[in-house]
């Protein structure tokens, strides 16, 4: 136990927090240096506050910190995708077969300081406030900057984790001193962050009829609270996540350029005549929209990538620091948590050599954080457009019945990444094999039932080997 390195860790966000829970655990002596104030004392100052879609990725690592039962607690079921079609109708599109299968909405900053009271419990020491200045790499030296007082500490860090997110300022020490090959592509789109307030702190002279028949009834969510609920409409959308306490978090995806875009969509009357037009049954859900789309900045989305994710056995970055993505297959942090699981798995088997654990580490992840950056980015154009197409539902409808005629065999993509920890590799792989299957079965067809399934059974055993070979 005495020849293990400290560890020091540079970001106590989501990642950062339980890679230092699940490294106390194993007996390390663990230290976070976060740049935000304690969340317990100032409230959560996160910057993004989109919610998370927490899946069985991340469940497991929650599961290993022992945090399922709290984190369950403020967490909501979400059963499937609420999709709002122009003229209002609305439909269910199930993520999974039953109530087995299906995602969950979490606030980011419950959820962060859950993680944080789990690594202080487990023996990891944080230290709030303070932000890298700079690292001397020769000498395993980081000067922290006070927020507060603006004094410079220096710290020895024989070993440092970067957990800081897609702004890492360890990746910009690394970089500094050894290129990283450091590429971001903007998806040229941004987001804004909107509200469906819960029934409870809904203005009563905002209330329609319905929605006080509800309230009245003792109901607090004013849509399906089990279900993420979207708004496609082609090149941009909007969706919405329920919260615990009643409320919905609303995010609208939108170019930053071109008509309609950020860049056009600017003065309140432009917003309301957007909104009224677009996304017309969402409009007296938002009483506050014309404030929070003014107030609220624009966000910016794309993907990083990184040639190498350390520095020998000196500085590692995982996570968002790494390899963040955009967030439409809600993986990101789901992704960030398997880094923290593996490499804190592969700290406790070494022998002190950290340059070996940080190579390892990369050659295990890398090729999973590309296959889930690039599903990401499919799954916006999916989820922007084509959950409204009708070549798609059909797709969809077969997906089901050969997953059901193939049991481990045929499984849907979104089943491996969401409901499973199969690498995100394999799923991309087997992905693209079912997606072109199921274009060939689908091709001029209108109806399931023009299509031949004895065909469609020969097809899935001659390209897909049984998962559990």
């Amino acid at each position: 136990m005495s020849s293990r390195p400290p560890i020091t860790i540079i970001g106590a966000g989501l990642v950062g927090a339980l890679l230092g829970t699940l490294l106390a655990q194993r007996g390390f002596v663990v230290e976070l240096f976060e740049r935000r104030p304690d969340p317990r004392k100032m409230g959560y100052l996160g910057g993004r506050s989109i919610n998370l879609a927490l899946a069985e990725r991340g469940m497991h690592g929650l599961r290993l910190a022992g945090l399922t039962a709290p984190v369950m607690d403020k967490a909501v079921m979400m059963r499937g995708r609420m999709v709002h079609a122009l003229d209002g109708h609305s439909e269910l599109l199930r993520y999974g077969r039953d109530d087995s299968e299906v995602i969950w909405s979490i606030n980011r900053g419950q959820l962060n300081t859950l993680l944080i009271e789990a690594a202080e419990a487990a023996g990891a020491k944080i230290h709030f406030g303070q932000r890298l200045e700079s690292a001397d790499f020769a000498t395993s030296t980081l000067r922290m900057c006070d927020e507060t007082s603006a004094e410079i500490r220096e710290h020895h860090a024989a070993v440092m984790l970067g957990t800081d997110g897609a702004g890492s300022a360890l990746r910009a020490a690394i970089n500094a001193v050894a290129p990283l090959g450091e590429r971001f592509e903007p998806l040229g789109h941004g987001y804004k962050e909107l509200e469906i307030p819960s029934l409870v702190d809904f203005p009563l002279n905002a209330l329609s009829p319905e929605l006080a028949d509800k309230r009245a009834a003792g109901e607090r969510f004013a849509i399906e609270r089990n279900a993420l609920h979207i708004w496609p409409r082609g090149h941009y959308m909007c969706i919405a996540l329920p919260n615990a306490e009643g409320s919905f978090t609303v995010t609208l995806f939108l170019p930053n350029s071109g008509d309609p875009s950020f860049a056009t969509v600017v003065s309140p009357s432009q917003v309301a005549d957007f909104f009224a037009r677009d996304f017309a049954d969402a409009v007296p859900l938002m009483p506050s929209l014309i404030e929070d789309f003014t107030q609220n900045p624009v966000g910016l989305l794309g993907t990083l990538h990184l040639d190498r994710w350390h520095l020998d056995g000196r500085a590692l970055l995982l996570g968002d620091a790494a390899h963040a993505i955009v967030p439409f297959h809600g993986q990101g942090m789901n992704c960030g948590f398997e880094d923290a699981v593996e490499l804190a798995e592969l700290l406790e088997q070494s022998h002190g050599d950290m340059a070996e654990v940080f190579a390892e580490f990369e050659r295990r992840r890398r090729p999973n954080a590309e296959a889930i950056a690039a599903m990401a980015l499919e799954n916006y154009i999916e989820m922007r457009d084509s959950v409204a197409a009708k070549d798609f539902l059909l797709r969809r409808a077969l997906e089901g019945i050969l997953a059901e005629r193939h049991p481990g065999r045929f499984v849907p993509r979104y089943a491996m990444v969401t409901f499973s920890r199969l690498p995100y590799a394999t799923a991309f792989a087997r992905g693209k094999i079912q997606s072109n299957l199921l274009a060939e079965l689908c091709a001029e067809k209108s109806r399931i039932e023009d299509i031949d399934l004895a065909r469609a059974d020969s097809l899935v055993i001659q390209r897909l080997s049984p998962l559990d070979a």
